[in-house]
Order: C-alpha cells, then sequence, then structure tokens
C-alpha cells in the first residue's frame, strides 16, 4: 500500500513499520524530517509523541529519517515499541503530543535540591515504569539522587514508590529468606551456593536476581550460562513449589519495574547511588515477598565500599529503611580487599560455582567459605540453626552432596542445565617482577573484564591465577584474559598496559 498522512483530531495518523532497529528498552519512532505531520505539529528530533493503535499507547523519542527507506505517511518503530504496542506491519497509528507530565516538575526540582515526599516520587516511578520518561529525563533523575541528595525518608518514601508500581508476591509459608551483596567485589558469586544450601534445610528462598549494572556479571547474569532465568511469574511459582526456591532474572517477573527502568541509565552513567542502591535492593526484596534479608558489604579499598565508616553508614541506611517498610535485616561487613574465587565474568564465575557445589579439589576455597558464611547466618535466621550453629550446618548440606543435587533440582525445573560457553580468545596478563602480591585492584580487574565482553559475551572475563601474598616469578600470569572476539581481547589488553599497579608486587624480603 502507498502510505499518506492523515489529520486525525488534534494529532494525526501514520502507517506502522517494523524499523528491525534495537534501542534496549528505549521507545523510538522513526519520522522523515519531511514529514507534514512532523512539519506541522512540530515534532524536532529527540521530541516525545503518544503513538496508539487499538486501545494501547505508549510514548516514543522521535527520530528523523533522511534516507529513503522509511516512505511519507510512514512511521518505523523501534523493537522496544513494536513490542510495547503489540502493532502488525501496515496498521494505522494514532501520532500525538503526549500528556504534560507533572513528574518533570519534581525531576526539576530534584535537580535544584528539593526534597521530595512519596506522592511525588510515586509520580516519578509511575513514569518512570510506564516508560513515559526519556532516558534524558531519567539520567537527570539518577543524577540528581547520587551522593548525599536524598534524606533517609526520601529513601524510604523512594522504596516505598519503587514497591508500589509493581506486583508484590505472597507465599504459602514462611519465613520468606532473601540475601543480597551490594557488590564492588568480582567474582563474588555466592548466591547460586547459598539457595540450593538453604532449600535443601527446607527452607523457603524464591530468589531474584539482577543483572549487571556496573559489574562484568550479575547473579542472573552468571545463572543464565547455566540454566534459563528468564520465567515468568506461573513457571517461577512452579518451580519453588516443588522445590522450595529458585535462581530468576527479576526483571521477568515485574518485580519494581521503575527500577528496571532506572537501572537501563545507571548502567551506561556508571553510577549507582546509596539512596537507588538501597531503594532497588529492599524494593525487590519487598515486592518478591521476602521477609527475612541478609545484606553483604564486601569493605575494601577498591571495592564498591571502601571503609568501616561508609559500610556503617550504608548499614544504617539498609537496616532502617527495610525496617521501615516490614523486612527484617541482617547486615554482615565481609573482606572486600580482593576478588573473590578465580572467575570474573558470567561464564568463568559458573565455573566456580560448580567446582565448589561438586566439591572438586580445585574449587576456590574463598567463594567456597564466603557461601558457607552467608549461608550459615540465614540458616540461624530462618530459625533452621542456633546462633553460631549455622555455619556448621551450611558445611554438612555442601560436603554430603545435597546442596549439589538441590542446584541440579532447580536448574532442571527452571529448564535444564547447560554447559557455560568458553571463550575462544584466552591471553595471559604477566607479572613484570618477581616478588610478593600486595594488592589487587577489584574496579580496574572488572574493567578489564567489561572491555574483554562482559556481561555481554558471557564467556568474556578475567580468571585470576594469584591472590594477595602469593609469590610470583616475573613471566608469570597473573590473569588471563577471555574474549569472544579479537578486537575486545586487544581493547581490554591496552587498556591493562596503561595501568599502574592493577596487581602490584613487592619484592619478596
Amino acid at each position: 500500500m502507498v502510505a499518506t498522512e492523515h489529520r486525525h483530531g488534534t494529532g494525526a495518523r501514520l502507517v506502522a513499520r517494523r524499523a528491525g532497529i534495537d534501542t534496549y528498552q528505549a521507545a523510538v519512532v522513526y519520522m522523515r524530517a519531511d514529514c507534514e505531520v512532523c512539519k506541522a505539529e512540530g515534532y524536532e528530533a529527540q521530541a516525545r509523541v503518544e503513538l496508539s493503535v487499538g486501545g494501547r499507547s505508549l510514548i516514543a523519542t522521535v527520530h528523523h529519517v533522511l534516507a529513503p527507506w522509511l516512505a511519507v505517511g510512514e512511521a518505523g518503530l523501534s523493537e522496544a515499541a513494536w513490542r510495547g504496542l503489540g502493532v502488525s506491519d501496515g496498521q494505522v497509528l494514532d501520532v500525538r503530543h503526549p500528556p504534560v507530565l507533572e513528574s518533570l516538575r519534581h525531576i526539576r526540582a530534584k535537580i535544584y535540591g528539593v526534597p521530595l515526599d512519596y506522592d511525588k516520587l510515586l509520580g516519578i516511578m509511575r513514569d518512570a515504569a510506564a516508560n513515559r520518561l526519556s532516558d534524558l529525563h531519567l539520567a537527570s533523575f539518577v543524577t540528581a539522587c547520587v551522593g548525599d541528595r536524598m534524606s533517609g525518608a526520601e529513601t524510604i518514601a523512594l522504596t516505598r514508590a519503587m514497591i508500589d508500581v509493581g506486583e508484590r508476591l505472597t507465599w504459602p509459608r514462611a519465613p520468606v529468606i532473601d540475601k543480597h551483596c551490594v557488590g564492588g567485589l568480582p567474582g563474588n558469586r555466592t548466591t547460586l551456593l547459598v539457595v540450593p544450601i538453604l532449600t535443601a534445610c527446607g527452607v523457603l528462598m524464591p530468589k531474584t536476581s539482577s543483572r549487571a549494572i556496573t559489574s562484568p556479571a550479575g547473579t542472573a547474569d552468571t545463572m543464565e550460562t547455566l540454566a534459563p532465568v528468564n520465567l515468568d511469574l506461573k513457571a517461577m511459582r512452579r518451580v519453588v513449589e516443588q522445590h522450595g526456591g529458585c535462581i530468576v532474572w527479576g526483571g521477568a517477573v515485574q518485580l519494581s519495574p521503575a527500577d528496571d527502568v532506572l537501572i537501563r541509565v545507571e548502567r551506561p552513567l556508571d553510577l549507582d547511588g546509596t539512596a537507588q542502591l538501597v531503594a532497588s535492593v529492599l524494593s525487590k526484596k519487598a515486592a518478591a515477598g521476602s521477609q527475612r534479608v541478609l545484606i553483604d558489604i564486601p569493605v575494601g579499598p577498591t571495592a564498591k565500599v571502601r571503609s568501616r565508616a561508609a559500610a556503617d553508614a550504608l548499614s544504617a541506611a539498609l537496616t532502617d529503611t527495610g525496617s521501615a517498610i516490614g523486612l527484617q535485616m541482617r547486615v554482615v561487613q565481609t573482606d572486600g580487599s580482593q576478588p573473590v574465587g578465580r572467575g570474573i565474568g558470567p561464564a568463568l564465575e559458573a565455573m566456580d560455582v560448580l567446582a565448589v557445589l561438586q566439591r572438586q579439589a580445585s574449587a576456590p576455597q574463598d567463594l567456597r567459605e564466603r557461601g558457607l558464611l552467608l549461608a550459615g547466618h540465614l540458616l540461624e535466621m530462618a530459625g533452621r540453626a542456633a546462633e553460631g550453629a549455622g555455619v556448621a550446618l551450611a558445611r554438612d548440606v555442601l560436603d554430603s552432596g545435597r546442596a549439589w543435587q538441590q542446584f541440579l533440582a532447580i536448574c532442571e525445573a527452571q529448564g535444564g542445565l547447560r554447559e557455560p560457553p568458553v571463550a575462544p580468545h584466552v591471553r595471559p596478563c604477566a607479572a613484570s617482577a618477581s616478588g610478593v602480591v600486595t594488592s589487587i585492584d577489584n574496579r580496574r580487574i572488572a574493567m578489564a573484564a567489561k572491555l574483554a565482553g562482559a556481561p555481554a559475551s558471557p564467556a568474556a572475563g578475567v580468571s585470576m591465577e594469584v591472590q594477595l601474598g602469593a609469590r610470583v616469578q616475573r613471566g608469570q600470569p597473573l590473569f588471563h584474559l577471555h574474549a569472544q572476539t579479537l578486537g575486545e581481547l586487544e581493547y581490554a589488553q591496552d587498556y591493562i598496559a596503561a595501568q599502574e599497579d592493577l596487581v602490584s608486587i613487592a619484592e619478596a624480603a
């Protein structure tokens, strides 16, 4: 058919075409720059428009097209917009100016330092969850809230607002247990150990996990190399009913959907402010139906939390906010001085987890002991072990093979256990001198893993060959880079070559 432009009330009508362009979660509409609708309505590039069809609507960002692949009278839709509208090729879209959003006024107020109450934050979260705010607006909000720009009262209000714009799960028995690590420690993939240990003891632990925000791997990314994690709510409930727990991606079950939208802009900004961290973590715990929550805060000079004072402040914020929304909280501060295990990146971390669960002699002992420590705390919180006896019970469950069998059962219920992928390109990074390893920079090691392609390339990342205190010889590999492509491998290697003291070595006495 030949597309033509139609006026319709206060808007216009354009024919929908699938542009086949992946804009991640952002809804984008492509309109010809010489389109009469653009001219008449003032739709400049980056303008926001409301698209409607068949009773469904969304707000999208306008991008202008100068090339002839889009005809006059057509509107090309990005994949996110296409899915959001559920449109078919050739259907007619209503295009009009979007309603004025009150939330934009509140975002501008926050930029100027005005405190926001629950109602204003709820309005922002509702518009965020409905994708009515552009990435520019979201980035402004995220930036305005980092540092010390949100009070304790605002953090509690933001957490409640995030909970209230999504679903909230309930479970048939109690207590419902959960745990979370605040991050900043590469390789700290303890959830995949804790869930099978706890559920093997009869504890209910429906674990919804995140994908990476600023790290080379999130728990969901790592688990996905072993079993499917994009389970809907019905499938998640089935797994939990069968085995007492699961390890799934929280974004697939629409828990705290506004947080998933904020994460979309936090990732490229590499920002993860305290208030948003607290609200993100606890809103998802509450939404998942959790009642008792353990938080792991690694503390170290190159971890996300660098000092005991900062850890104490974050612990207080988590505890106060958690208590305010009805959660029983326990916070533990752990050693964050170096990466955990050997692997940094989804598949490499999964291999470490398998080695621990399978009780392999080569399994990384630091990952094993951290998993046992956290599992012990959780068993005590769940009433399955007396105070101080949780670690011993967790160790028995792991050493007996019960945790491995439980993990296999959970993976099978989620869609089947699979082999983690292996990168085709691996290159060593060697010591430039002999001596003793005195420090390992968590942040820069993580950056190297990300530049090598993690987590987008699941097999990419870094495998550590040394720990603090190790004696090394000049030319000995300190770690290996793993990459899917030679270009990414060389990109990461160029970064490493420009760094000093990424792994510090002092001459042995």
